[in-house]
């Protein structure tokens, strides 16, 4: 697995299950024990370290669902939700398309969306920067702004506070990083 998908699937993970979910408690002993920080590829230490300062699972579990679960959570994590969001079944269609499998929960969720730029990177098709590239520009950042935004206003724990910012940072980054190779690569 390389760096982009790592960043993807930590990201995607954190914010598509609840802190409590048996399968982050490896993520969360990561994070306590202060060992994700070595297998960061971005310079955020300082955020990791703030991560690593609040990361109960247990107390962030009410920040969770008041953020993101409920048809009155604070802050939808849900594309089809935000203005500029493409509707779920266009996103499913989508990542179908790309040959992801995925299960009957929304597909147009954050953390999926996140999930799936991991698994993207993870495929071998010749067409795979592409189809991030897509992911990203058409799926991804017209409202992941507008949403980590909301999240890091609304959030009560630093935990997500952090982990909005965080995760804009590394967006940005592997956006960037999308773009610099698909310069190198042209068209053939």
């Amino acid at each position: 697995m390389n760096e982009f998908s790592i960043l993807c699937r930590v990201i995607g993970s954190l914010f598509n299950r609840q802190p409590q979910d048996p399968l982050l408690v490896p993520l969360f002993t990561l994070l306590r024990e202060g060992k994700l920080q070595s297998q960061w590829p971005l310079e955020q230490d300082e955020l990791l370290t703030r991560l690593q300062q609040n990361s109960d699972p247990q107390a962030l579990a009410a920040d969770y669902n008041a953020l993101f679960v409920g048809s009155d959570c604070n802050v939808p994590p849900y594309a089809s939700q935000w203005p500029e969001g493409k509707t779920e079944p266009e996103v499913r269609a989508f990542l179908t398309s790309r040959g992801m499998p995925l299960s009957d929960a929304p597909a147009d969720h954050f953390g999926v969306l996140m999930l799936a730029a991991s698994w993207l990177e993870d495929q071998s098709a010749e067409d795979e920067s592409a189809a991030q590239m897509a992911l990203f520009e058409e799926y991804l950042l017209p409202w992941c702004g507008a949403f980590l935004g909301k999240v890091e206003a609304h959030a009560t724990t630093a935990f997500y506070r952090t982990l909005a910012m965080l995760s804009r940072e590394a967006i940005q980054a592997m956006y960037n990083e999308l773009l610099d190779s698909s310069e190198e690569t042209p068209d053939a």
